[in-house]
């Protein structure tokens, strides 16, 4: 007998079937729709054997997919003998059970995919807490269907809450459902508390990074973001042709043509539709964008839908609070495009974008030209008014500034100085303590 194939994690790869609802207006590659499922689904470790597309004006209420279309799923999965079906959609609690039901299958929607590679390739003991926060967001108010099978029952020791018993209709299964909730909500908040704590101790630390230029990498999964790192860097950092290959913030030194040192850090790539939930426990990793001087948007050039990748990372940033202004898009993998005329559509589409190939190096040199001149940025004119009983805020104006004139009057100096544009604007963080009364330059 064949020894059954098993995914770097041990486990033995699930026979796998993929389904995906499309509406007017879904935002999918037309010449392969399930395309990013299934490559989500192939670094989650599944088998993927089959596929069905389905086309809806809305979702069914019951079924997602309408009782005709399951019946379909249930058929195919009999054929093939699939253990589990995954939808590229979101998914009701109720209708993952009402499908479990019909199918008699494991059913996914996209989030848990997601949050299931997440948990897959966590190593840091910050990006595990994260996806674990994620889940049980995610789990909570799911827990209810997550025990019907057990409301049904009326008595009989199928948990350690049976022991306790129930009044009426409160059966064993309501009872754990009460616990599993409490439970939750505790670890939850333990979890909340913990990663507070990781994202000050973040936060100090990027803050503390006021000499150095920050420049971050960010863009869509698998768009080539840790090769450029290791093309600048030499970084060493791991590249796979897989989504979500990096999950922790790497930061490495950069050394400029002009002797100038930048930090540049890679980060977790994004993907169309990530929950929301996924994103929010993920603040802390994607800190060094929030704060980063210029951050690098690296986007697959080759690939059918760039146009859509660069607008669902760039709706991430601005849900992020980033600024458009601190943006530089880098067109990544132009050696795979074969058609010259795509290269000309995307320079007129991005008349500011560079054109790179981190696999083949060309660009390298332009994109350390932009970054050397970025980093020098333009410097202006200001007047502040300080409070002089910061001293840390006296200091890094003293450290940061050419100032030209100072003027004391009780506990405030107001200071004229010439002062780069990225050192200006990480005076926010002292907040009311200085303020910029005028500016030019």
């Amino acid at each position: 007998m064949a020894e059954p194939k098993r995914t770097e994690l041990g486990v033995q790869r699930e026979k796998t079937l993929l389904v995906g609802v499309l509406f007017p207006g879904s935002v999918v590659d037309p010449a392969d729709p399930l395309g990013e499922l299934r490559s989500l689904a192939d670094t989650a470790g599944a088998n993927v054997v089959g596929e069905i597309l389905a086309r809806r004006d809305k979702p069914h209420p019951g079924l997602y997919v309408g009782t005709g279309k399951a019946e379909q799923i249930a058929q195919r999965c009999e054929e093939l003998e699939i253990d589990t079906v995954i939808f590229d959609n979101d998914l009701t609690p109720a209708q993952i059970r009402d499908l479990e039901e019909i199918l008699e299958r494991k059913v996914l929607d996209r989030s848990e995919l997601i949050l299931d590679i997440f948990a897959a390739h966590a190593r840091t003991a910050e990006s595990r807490l994260q996806v674990e926060l994620a889940q049980l967001e995610y789990t909570y108010p799911r827990l209810r269907h997550m025990w019907t099978h057990l409301e049904r029952m009326a008595g009989g020791a199928t948990s350690a809450a049976a022991a306790v018993g129930g009044i009426g209709t409160r059966g064993p299964g309501e009872k754990q459902l009460e616990i599993d909730r409490r439970l939750v909500k505790k670890r939850v908040a333990h979890l909340r508390r913990r990663i507070s704590e990781i994202d000050k101790r973040k936060l100090r630390t990027v803050r503390d990074r006021d000499d150095e230029y920050c420049i971050c990498l960010v863009g869509y999964t698998n768009a080539g973001k840790s090769t450029v790192m290791n093309l600048l860097t030499s970084a060493g950092t791991m590249v796979a042709d897989k989504l979500f290959a990096t999950l922790e913030t790497r930061t490495r030194r950069w050394e400029l043509d002009n002797g100038v040192r930048v930090l540049l850090s890679d980060t977790v790539g994004f993907v169309r539709d990530i929950p929301h939930h996924l994103v929010a426990s993920f603040r802390a990793t994607l800190e060094e964008a929030i704060w980063a001087d210029l951050l690098i948007h690296v986007a697959d050039a080759a690939h059918e839908m760039v146009e859509n990748q660069i607008q669902s990372v760039d709706a991430v940033l601005d849900e992020l609070g980033c600024g458009r202004d601190n943006r530089l898009l880098v067109l990544n993998k132009t050696d795979l495009i074969d058609d010259p005329a795509v290269r000309t559509i995307l320079a007129q589409r991005h008349p500011e974008a560079l054109f790179v190939s981190a696999a083949t190096g060309e660009g390298a040199e332009q994109l350390a030209d932009a970054v050397t001149r970025r980093s020098a940025g333009s410097s202006v004119r200001v007047r502040l008014r300080a409070d002089c009983r910061n001293g840390k805020l006296m200091q890094y104006i003293a450290q940061h500034a050419d100032v030209r004139d100072e003027q004391f009057a009780d506990a405030t100096a107001l200071i004229d100085a010439v002062m780069p544009t990225h050192h200006l604007h990480k005076l926010d963080a002292f907040g009311d303590d200085v303020r910029i009364v005028s500016r030019s330059g």
